[in-house]
């Protein structure tokens, strides 16, 4: 199956610009703070972006000190926001799927990926070539879509109601369904893939990966209060974190 490039649908872009663009969301919130409390020392390292977008994140690794920063998506319209708004010296972006990094060259301390993989059919494709162009003991650390989310078929609704319509609790259903889903977010037929925790889990130990931390971010008390509409996040958190280094070379191999 083609690769889908949604980020290049002229009205799923402009409206995801428009969600990015507000100052309360749940990037803002729980994703980018998380994201940045598990970020290693980036001083002088060598950083790969899978999954960049509009480049936001690689200025903000070249602030953190990091010697390099390479950005790789497959959007072309993000590209195009990523060289206007957040180019740098240090900074490299180019057109490419997540799944066709094996072509780089080079040698990175760092792999970062902010709720990108969740679009990614080979997953375990990925990680390999993650893997093969991190130097020993380097880091791989991304966020997803939870998978308590992507397993949501995009039928019916994901949750359950009383009668003043106030949310009791999400509606799981297939979760060990693995594969492709679709939904509608601002337009139709949007495809993620859903895996289980065990199998996100297990590809990247039996790839060559020890896992440091896992996070799944959930609203304080103060941003429920602040921000009621995020107590929804009491039921199910909306992204997984995992932080992995890369095992010494003939630890993995035996893997």
């Amino acid at each position: 199956m083609a690769r889908q490039n949604i980020y290049d649908n002229e009205t799923f872009f402009e409206e995801y610009r428009k969600l990015r663009e507000r100052e309360v969301n749940a990037n803002n919130l729980f994703e980018i703070p998380t994201l940045f409390s598990l970020m290693p020392d980036l001083a002088g390292k060598n950083v790969l972006d899978l999954g960049c977008g509009s480049g936001e994140r690689c200025v903000d690794y070249m602030k953190r000190g990091a010697r390099s920063v390479t950005g790789v998506d497959i959007s072309e319209k993000m590209l195009a926001a990523a060289r206007s708004e957040n180019s740098a010296p240090g900074i490299t972006y180019l057109n490419m799927a997540m799944e066709d990094v094996g072509a780089l060259d080079g040698v990175f301390d760092v792999a970062i990926s902010s709720l990108a993989l969740h679009y990614v059919e080979d997953f375990p494709g990925v990680v390999r070539n993650v893997r093969r162009l991190l130097c020993d003991g380097g880091i791989f650390l991304f966020s997803q879509e939870h998978p308590l989310a992507t397993c949501y078929s995009g039928t019916g609704d994901r949750w359950t109601r009383d009668e003043n319509g106030r949310k009791l609790h999400v509606n799981i259903a297939n979760y060990c369904v693995e594969g492709r889903k679709e939904s509608t977010w601002f337009v139709e037929g949007v495809q993620r893939y859903h895996r289980m925790f065990s199998t996100i889990v297990n590809t990247l130990a039996d790839s060559g990966f020890r896992i440091l931390k896992m996070v799944e971010p959930a609203a304080t008390e103060e941003i429920v209060r602040e921000y009621p509409e995020y107590y929804d996040n009491y039921h199910k958190p909306d992204f997984l974190f995992i932080k992995a280094v890369k095992t010494a070379a003939e630890e993995g191999d035996r893997v």
